[in-house]
């Protein structure tokens, strides 16, 4: 180890419950913490040490992977904490399989859950040791599948699981898991020992951060955010909202929608306005299948959602449209009219479109739809975090932004579940 480097008071109690008796650890707390440093760092440490043992270092999504750990995290772990240069790294690494090897015959695999290949090839191997990266944007289900394949056996080695978050609201399975000692479904744990945590905060990691980003940066910032990313806290449920994260939308999240669904749409919110400060163009693809007592279940497949000019949010609009298969664009025109339609059609001629008027508030008409979320029957296909913000979020007062990609999902649902028009507003076709 470098003379000059040394962990910080708050890492070396992280190092004591990640080497420690609990087979399940997870860190959270503020942005730049130093919690995934000391996690990659106890990482590379077992690969140098026990030789063969095989890790996987899993996010949600595989750019965010590639980005966050493989080409910044873990490359400046090895330079500081074991001196090893970055052309050196560059040769352990495995680029076409993203996978570090030692010379003691340890391997480290990166992977994102988004990308099912990938995945796929992660998961035909067992490990001794899975880190999840970020896991307020994992869902449980893929937790549960990853964790199958921990079932390596290495001399003087006790398989485990590591974790890392900026805490998100309580009703998420980690703070259940970790906090509540509960499992997702809210039985207690049968191990709860075997589940520890420790909250780490950027104050604890002053001296490796900018004094300017601490007090400027995370100093300056608010309400939810501040307490997720300065104070490292774990918030409530907005009992005014509609949707709560764990029990509506958490607990019926998927991997993947079923192959065979009936029908898809994509729900169309636009922005008629084009500035920097104009409001995003909601569009988010939905489709609709039935499971094998025939209940109709509804999918949250993608997220298209963008600010931008008409034509910009038309092209996009049409790109989804042709991506996912849809049978059907279903677009409000409460504000622009016939002007949205003639900008869709401007790009694609052809496209089947649905135009809807909303007569009643935005709350009124996302209330039967957060029926079919509190019943089990929309499930979200992987993350969305900026979607599922506006959900928990949304109360319906003046003073709040306008929710875009919720009124999109809104009106996509509402197509697919033949929620009764009456209440919501009317359609017609354009």
């Amino acid at each position: 180890m470098s003379e000059e480097f040394k962990y910080t008071k708050i890492q070396n109690k992280a190092l004591r419950l990640l080497n420690g008796k609990a087979g399940n650890v997870m860190l959270f707390g503020g942005s730049r913490s130093g919690k995934t440093f000391v996690l990659c760092a106890n990482i590379a440490l077992a690969a140098f040490t026990f030789p063969g043992i095989r890790i996987a270092i899993l996010r949600r999504y595989l750019k965010d992977v590639r980005e966050s750990i493989l080409m910044d995290t873990f490359p400046k772990v090895l330079r500081i904490r074991f001196e090893i240069p970055q052309g050196k790294f560059e040769k352990m690494l495995s680029k076409s399989d993203l996978v570090f090897r030692t010379e003691t015959g340890s391997e480290i695999w990166f992977g994102g859950l988004d990308d099912k290949d990938r995945v796929e090839k992660i998961l035909g191997k067992e490990y001794g040791l899975i880190f999840f990266n970020e896991v307020s944007q994992i869902p449980w289900s893929s937790i549960e599948i990853a964790k199958t394949r921990l079932a390596m056996k290495v001399d003087n080695w006790r398989n485990r699981s590591y974790y890392d978050c900026n805490p998100t609201v309580k009703s998420h399975w980690a703070y259940q898991l970790f906090i509540e000692k509960t499992a997702p479904n809210k039985t207690p744990l049968i191990y709860p020992e075997d589940y520890v945590s420790l909250q780490m905060n950027p104050m604890d990691n002053r001296r490796n951060i900018s004094s300017e980003y601490l007090e400027k940066t995370l100093g300056s910032i608010t309400g939810k955010a501040r307490d997720r990313f300065l104070l490292g806290n774990w918030t409530e449920d907005n009992e005014n909202a509609l949707w709560k994260q764990g029990p509506m939308i958490d607990t019926w999240r998927v991997r993947d929608a079923p192959a065979d669904l009936e029908r898809i749409v994509v729900g169309v919110d636009p922005a008629i306005t084009n500035s920097a400060g104009s409001d995003y163009t909601g569009i988010i693809v939905a489709g609709k299948g039935k499971d094998r007592s025939g209940q109709e279940h509804y999918y949250i497949i993608k997220d298209y959602s963008l600010q931008g000019s008409p034509q910009e949010w038309a092209t996009a609009v049409v790109k989804a449209f042709r991506e996912s298969y849809a049978d059907r664009v279903v677009v409000e025109v409460n504000q622009g009219g016939d002007l949205v339609i003639s900008v869709l059609r401007n790009v694609d001629a052809s496209l089947p479109i649905r135009s809807v008027h909303a007569s009643r508030g935005k709350i009124i008409r996302a209330e039967p739809i957060a029926a079919l979320y509190e019943q089990g029957l929309v499930h979200h296909v992987g993350e969305f975090p900026e979607l599922e913000e506006e959900m928990i979020s949304y109360t319906g007062t003046d003073s709040e932004e306008s929710p875009d990609r919720m009124d999109a999902l809104v009106w996509a649902i509402t197509d697919l579940s033949k929620v009764c028009s009456v209440e919501i507003g009317s359609f017609r076709f354009a």
